[in-house]
């Protein structure tokens, strides 16, 4: 596969970090809020980064983009964010070009999610395609394999059953509250934080427990009511936090935060209290468990469930990843395209005016001289000789080279600056 340099001096990297060697305390440091990715943005913009996005999510956090060094891109992430350079190196990961490609191609269909064929992933690389482009840090590279990787998601999850079974970290939540607690029907459960995550677990509750006491509780109450009226909860104010702790059985926290929202000092505890903290950074204190009864729960643990259906996933692997590299060769072949494109077009150009060069001379030497018949017979043999040139790039060990060759022969460096 061809290198997929945007000019000589840059390259295409995905840089980032992933709960596959960052614990949560460590992807807390890293996760970007809305503020930091609008200001990597700006920031990359006026360092000259051509094209970049930038994602966030409980279980990674991500730039996708074009530097001269990865150096660029890593500096621009912990600049806005708590982690260090030193940090980042333990855990990070670097992919350069092809890999970088094949690397986004896996987390856009959820084969890297930390639950496999989670599709969560794909709406957050959407978001943060359209966050970019409208901050005009998208080029057509970019927008062609976020597409490419948008059909390959939707194309594995409607031809494959990667993503059969309800199983993601909600789910695995629920199935941990389902096998660890008894008489759950009877039990008190306080859900803190109407996040996305926290949206899904109450939902599954709802469906899979048949509860009818589950309390919500989030610091903007309107968000509250609204998801309370959907689902039938019992809305609390924030203020009622601690009295709430001490009447649960069960409390899921999902809140949005970046420093933890419980901790021991308020709970004042009369019977044993399961909390799921499914927040990235963590929004539980570890000191709670110095609480006696306090079992503390984190999604690091969650995602370690594997039950019969992450393993009737696993056997469709291999035909996912025949969806991608199938998508991916279309989206190789298109950049391979663009990248000669420029060079046949300045070398028809070449080939075009010395045609009707020659066709001058003719008709001021030939009164009878059939120019429509010239011009025919001369513009086939121009896409003949170009075609020959196309095929000869596409199927060349070194495509950069061949450029250059046509380039020195044709003298097309100036030609080719008008394109």
């Amino acid at each position: 596969m061809e290198n997929f340099n945007m000019s000589k001096h840059t390259s295409f990297y995905a840089i980032g970090l992933s709960y596959k060697k960052a614990d949560a305390v460590v992807r807390g440091k890293f996760s970007l809020d809305a503020a930091a990715k609008a200001t990597i943005l700006i920031q990359a913009e006026a360092e000259g980064v051509e094209s970049l996005i930038v994602t966030s999510t409980c279980n990674r956090t991500e730039i996708y983009g074009f530097a001269s060094h990865p150096y660029q891109l890593i500096k621009l992430l912990c600049e806005n964010s708590q982690g260090t350079v030193e940090e980042f190196q333990e855990v990070a990961y670097i992919y350069k070009n092809q890999d970088a490609v094949s690397h986004m191609f896996r987390v856009g269909t959820g084969l890297d999610s930390q639950i496999l064929g989670d599709f969560e992933i794909i709406s957050q690389l959407k978001i943060a395609f359209n966050e970019s482009k409208a901050n005009g840090m998208v080029n057509s590279f970019m927008e062609r394999l976020i597409n490419s990787v948008i059909q390959a998601s939707k194309k594995i999850k409607t031809d494959t059953e990667i993503s059969s079974g309800a199983t993601s970290v909600s789910f695995a939540s629920v199935q941990y509250i389902i096998k660890n607690v008894k008489d759950i029907a009877n039990k008190n459960i306080l859900l803190f934080g109407a996040g996305k995550i926290g949206r899904n677990t109450c939902e599954n509750l709802v469906k899979h427990t048949k509860h009818e006491q589950i309390t919500l509780i989030n610091r903007t109450k309107d968000k509250a009511e609204k998801l309370a009226q959907k689902l039938d909860l019992i809305v609390k104010d924030y203020a009622d936090l601690q009295l709430e702790l001490q009447k649960a059985d069960i409390v899921v926290v999902a809140t949005g935060a970046q420093n933890p929202t419980i901790d021991k000092a308020i709970l004042n505890l009369k019977k044993p209290l399961l909390i799921l903290d499914l927040s990235i950074p963590k929004n539980v204190h570890e000191n709670v468990t110095e609480v006696d009864g306090v079992t503390l729960i984190h999604l690091d643990h969650l995602s370690q469930i594997t039950d019969e259906t992450l393993e009737n996933r696993k056997l469709h692997i291999p035909q996912a990843e025949a969806i991608i590299e199938e998508i991916k060769e279309e989206f190789t072949e298109w950049t391979k395209n663009r990248k000669f494109a420029p060079t046949i077009q300045a070398l028809k150009e070449k080939l075009n005016a010395i045609k009707e060069a020659e066709l001058n001379k003719q008709r001021k030497k030939n009164a009878k001289f059939d120019e429509a018949q010239a011009e025919l017979i001369s513009s086939q043999i121009i896409q003949k000789i170009t075609n020959h040139f196309v095929n000869h790039l596409k199927d060349g060990d070194s495509m950069d080279e061949g450029i250059e060759w046509i380039e020195k022969v044709f003298q097309l460096e100036q030609e080719k600056s008008f394109f």
